[in-house]
């Protein structure tokens, strides 16, 4: 295995309070020496988070709105069908970042037919219907609404 390899597991179960880290002085350079500091492990793996759970109504009750000068800027697709990505600025002075996020097409064009910040909230599901988008990508259209949420690009009411 490589060296590198090896520091980052043991650098692991060491943030996972399996192993201690003490650093050593001997003749050469300083080292860490790695030794067990539990020695029982109970693991527990829940399946159930590798299939799709149905999606709760509530989620698609939510009315949203593009939020006033929130800082963001959509760029659209070449068919001026949908939009094909978003750009969000946070931070203040030389500390602002950007955050870019590439969108599927059922994103774009849920986000293309999402309300502007003057115009009235609509439920997700209301913004779905008009835009043409099927229940099938219902999960991403949620993720990409609780992302520009935290982003604080998109108000809920």
């Amino acid at each position: 295995m490589h060296i590198r390899t090896v520091q980052d597991f043991m650098e692991a179960m060491v943030l996972l309070d399996i192993l201690e880290k003490e650093e050593v002085y001997e003749k050469k350079r300083p080292y860490f020496r790695y030794s067990l500091k539990k020695h029982k492990i109970l693991m527990e793996i829940d399946l159930d988070t590798l299939f799709e759970k149905p999606q709760s109504l509530s989620g698609f009750s939510r009315k949203i709105r593009e939020r006033k000068n929130a800082g963001a800027r959509f760029s659209i697709a070449r068919n001026n069908q949908y939009f094909s990505s978003v750009a969000i600025w946070f931070g203040e002075g030389r500390q602002q970042k950007e955050r870019k996020i590439s969108l599927t097409i059922a994103q774009g064009k849920f986000l293309y037919n999402l309300p502007f910040p003057s115009a009235e909230t609509q439920s997700i599901s209301e913004i779905m219907k008009k835009a043409e988008i099927d229940h099938e990508h219902a999960s991403e259209i949620l993720d990409i609404v609780d992302v520009l949420i935290e982003y604080e690009v998109i108000e809920v009411e």
